[in-house]
C-alpha cells in the first residue's frame, strides 16, 4: 500500500480538544501509530518532521468554560499543559506540541481565508441558523444537540453524530434543544461564507476515489466514498462565534472561522513554528516544489471521527488555495471501547493518560504495548484491565521478557556478562538464523502498510524463536559439558 520511497516526510497526528485530557482512545486512534511510524523513518534516515498541538476554538472550548465559570483562556491553558505533559512523559515523539490560539496560527488562518475569498471560491449566504432566545446568541454546531436522523441516537451534535459519524447540519437534528438553556432554539437570519465541496466533488472523486482506491485503508476508503455518494454539499466555513480566529472581513465583524477550517491549519502553522525554532524551512515541508520529486509526503493519524475533514474538507482548501502538497495517506483507526461500552468524556467512562502515569510510574512501555497489540485499525476494538493484565504477563513478560532475562542470566551466570563466540555455528544454529532473517522484511512492510498490530505480532514471533531455541539447545544442562557450545548458543 504505502509508497515510503521520498526522502522528506510530513507526519501528523490529530490536534486533541483543549478541554479536556487525554484518554487511552486518543492513543490509539492517532498518537501511537503515528509516533510508531515516524520512529520507523528516522531508523530509514528519511528527513521528518512530526507536528501536533492543542486545538483550541470552537465550541467545545467555550461550552467547558460556561460549565467551569472560567474563560476559555483559563481552560485551554490549562488543558493545554496537561496533555502536553502528558505526551512527554509517555513518551510520543513529536517534534513541536503547538497551540492553535498563537498569533503565527491566527495569522495563516487568516491568510487561508483570504486566498479563497479573492479567488472567489466562497459563496456568500443568508440563511436561518439556530439562536438561543435566553442567552441572545446564535449556537454553533456543538451547542446544539438532538436525535440523529440517520441512527435515532439521542445527544447528537449539530454538526456530527458520534454514533454513526454522519455529518449533520443542526437543522437535520430531531427535537434540537439549545446546550446553553436546554430548550428548543428559534431560527434566526445570519450570514456566512460557504466553501462549496459541491463544485469540488468531481475532483475529489478522481482524486481520491479514483487516485487512492489501493492505497487507503478500507474503513477509510468505505467512509470517503460513501460521502461522496451521498453527494457534497456547500459547508460554512464561518461561524457566530466569540471565541477563534476573527474572520478578517470588515463585514464580518463578530464571526470567527469555523474550527474545522483552521484546526488542520495548525499542522502548518506549528510546523512554521517548529522551522523558526530550528532553522528550516517550513515550506519544504507543506509546499509544493518545482520537482515534484522534491515534495515531502504528508501523512495524517487520526481516529474515526475526523476522517471526513482530513480526506475531504481540508483537501478541498488545500486544493482550493493551489500551493499546497495534498496528504498521501490518511490511515484512520477506528474506536477503542473499554469494558463494553464506549468510552465516553462526559461520562467519565475512560482510562485517563495523565492518571494513568500517576498510577503506574514506569509502565509507559506495557500501556504502549497492550494498545497496539489491540489497535482498532479497520474495526472497533476493546480495552479490559483483565486484558490488560493478561497480554502483559502472558505475552510481554512471558515471551519478550523472558527470553531477554534468561539470555542475560544465563550470560552473566556463566561468562561474567560478556558475549563470547565458541565452537562454529552448526545447523541448528543456522536453521535459526534463516528464520529469523525473515523478521526484518516483513515487520518492515508491516508497517509501511500502517498494519501495526501485524508488525507486532511479528517482532513477538522473534522472541518466540528465541525462546524455543533456548528450550530445544538447553546450555543450563550443555554448560556441564561443552562450555564452548554454550558460549555460542548464548552468542
Amino acid at each position: 500500500m504505502s509508497n515510503l520511497s521520498k526522502k522528506r516526510y510530513t507526519i501528523t497526528s490529530a490536534l486533541p480538544y483543549a478541554n479536556g485530557p487525554l484518554h487511552i482512545g486518543h492513543l490509539a486512534g492517532a498518537y501511537i501509530p503515528g509516533d510508531i511510524f515516524v520512529r520507523f523513518l528516522r531508523l530509514q534516515n528519511k528527513d521528518v518532521v512530526y507536528v501536533c498541538g492543542s486545538d483550541e476554538h470552537g465550541a467545545a472550548i467555550t461550552i467547558r468554560a460556561k460549565k467551569e465559570g472560567v474563560t476559555p483562556k483559563e481552560v485551554i491553558d490549562k488543558y493545554n499543559k496537561q496533555i502536553k505533559e502528558s505526551f512527554e512523559n509517555f513518551g510520543i515523539s513529536f517534534d513541536i506540541y503547538h497551540r492553535t490560539s498563537e498569533p503565527i496560527h491566527h495569522e495563516l488562518s487568516q491568510e487561508f481565508f483570504l486566498n479563497l475569498y479573492e479567488k472567489g471560491e466562497f459563496i456568500e449566504k443568508f440563511s436561518e441558523q439556530y439562536y438561543d432566545e435566553d442567552f441572545h446568541q446564535f449556537l454553533a454546531d456543538r451547542y446544539i444537540t438532538g436525535t440523529c436522523p440517520q441512527c435515532q441516537s439521542e445527544g447528537a451534535y449539530g454538526d456530527q453524530c458520534e454514533k454513526c459519524g454522519t455529518s449533520l447540519s443542526p437543522t437535520d437534528l430531531i427535537n434540537p434543544k439549545s446546550t446553553l438553556s436546554g430548550k428548543t432554539p428559534i431560527l434566526k437570519e445570519t450570514k456566512h461564507w460557504y466553501l462549496p465541496l459541491d463544485k469540488y466533488q468531481p475532483w475529489l472523486e478522481k482524486w481520491l476515489i479514483e487516485g487512492k482506491k489501493n492505497e487507503l485503508k478500507s474503513n477509510v476508503f468505505g467512509q470517503c466514498s460513501s460521502w461522496l455518494k451521498s453527494g457534497l454539499q456547500p459547508r460554512s466555513m464561518t461561524r457566530d462565534l466569540d471565541w477563534g480566529v476573527d474572520v478578517p472581513l470588515e463585514e464580518a465583524a463578530g464571526k470567527k472561522l469555523y474550527v474545522w477550517l483552521d484546526a488542520p491549519i495548525g499542522y502548518i502553522s506549528a510546523t512554521k513554528q517548529w522551522a523558526i525554532d530550528n532553522g528550516k524551512n517550513w515550506e519544504d515541508y507543506w509546499k509544493k516544489q518545482t520537482n515534484p520529486e522534491d515534495e515531502s509526503t504528508l501523512i495524517h493519524f487520526i481516529g474515526k471521527d475526523n476522517i471526513v475533514f482530513h480526506c475531504i474538507i481540508f483537501p478541498a482548501i488545500l486544493h482550493a488555495h493551489g500551493d499546497y502538497i495534498l496528504p498521501e495517506n490518511v490511515p484512520a483507526n477506528e474506536f477503542l471501547n473499554l469494558e463494553g461500552d464506549k468510552l465516553s468524556t462526559s461520562r467519565n467512562h475512560a482510562v485517563w493518560l495523565h492518571e494513568y502515569l500517576e498510577e503506574f510510574p514506569g509502565k509507559q512501555d506495557e500501556l504502549r504495548y497492550v494498545l497496539t497489540s489491540i489497535l482498532p485499525e479497520t474495526s472497533d476494538s476493546e480495552f479490559t484491565w483483565k486484558d490488560f493484565q493478561a497480554r502483559v504477563n502472558n505475552e510481554l513478560v512471558a515471551i519478550l521478557g523472558n527470553f531477554v532475562n534468561r539470555v542475560m542470566v544465563l550470560s552473566h551466570k556463566y561468562f561474567d556478562g560478556k558475549v563470547l563466540m565458541g565452537s562454529a555455528f552448526n545447523d541448528t544454529d543456522n536453521a535459526v538464523f534463516y528464520e529469523l532473517a525473515k523478521y526484518p522484511a516483513l515487520i518492515e512492510k508491516s508497517i509501511a502498510d500502517y498494519r501495526f498490530r501485524e508488525a507486532l505480532t511479528h517482532f513477538m514471533s522473534a522472541a518466540r524463536l528465541g525462546n524455543k531455541y533456548l528450550a530445544d539447545e538447553e546450555p543450563w544442562k550443555v554448560i556441564k559439558t561443552d562450555e564452548e557450545r554454550v558460549k555460542t548458543v548464548l552468542n
